[in-house]
């Protein structure tokens, strides 16, 4: 990831990746949260998301539902926004 770039937008990075590549990308999109860019990650990986962002934002029918602290969510509340069944749907940080 150059060092030229202040903003950084990831789509699934590591979708139908081995373990190893997997490992190598993640190091690489951490080493990019400690040069301070701002990262905007999405992934159809939860384990993937809870690993990596700082804050999430959960969609559900086209509408954010949830912005969270990382630290403040497990996959099952995840999975309970996106169903739209979380039980603060405006609830913005």
């Amino acid at each position: 990831m150059s060092s030229s770039y202040k903003f950084i937008l990831i789509m699934n990075p590591t979708r139908g990746l081995d373990v190893g590549a997997i490992n190598n990308i993640h190091q690489k999109i951490l080493q990019a949260k400690k040069d301070k860019k701002a990262i905007l990650l999405i992934s159809y990986e939860l384990d993937e998301i809870l690993t990596l962002a700082d804050t999430i934002a959960v969609i559900s029918n086209g509408k954010i539902v949830a912005v969270k602290s990382s630290n403040e969510l497990t996959k099952n509340q995840i999975g309970q926004y996106m169903a739209h069944s979380g039980s603060d749907h405006a609830n913005k940080k």
